[in-house]
């Protein structure tokens, strides 16, 4: 997967996990919120990963 998907999956998770969290705190769905806080945090390591590659891609496109 490129670093593009990578960033682009992980900002879309990001924000489903933060829906997930704001329905879970209006509904009082402890389970839900949680559930939210996992895939926020899956997201922000999906772009972390991207972000990795571009660093990768551009040091390598240096040399």
């Amino acid at each position: 997967m490129g670093s593009t998907a990578d960033k682009a999956k992980g900002l879309a998770n990001e924000a489903v996990g933060n829906i997930k969290q704001g329905v879970g705190k209006a509904t009082d769905n402890t389970k839900l919120q949680t559930e939210g806080k996992v895939q926020e945090k899956k997201g922000e390591a999906q772009q972390a990963v991207g972000k990795a590659k571009d660093a990768v891609k551009k040091t390598i496109d240096k040399a």
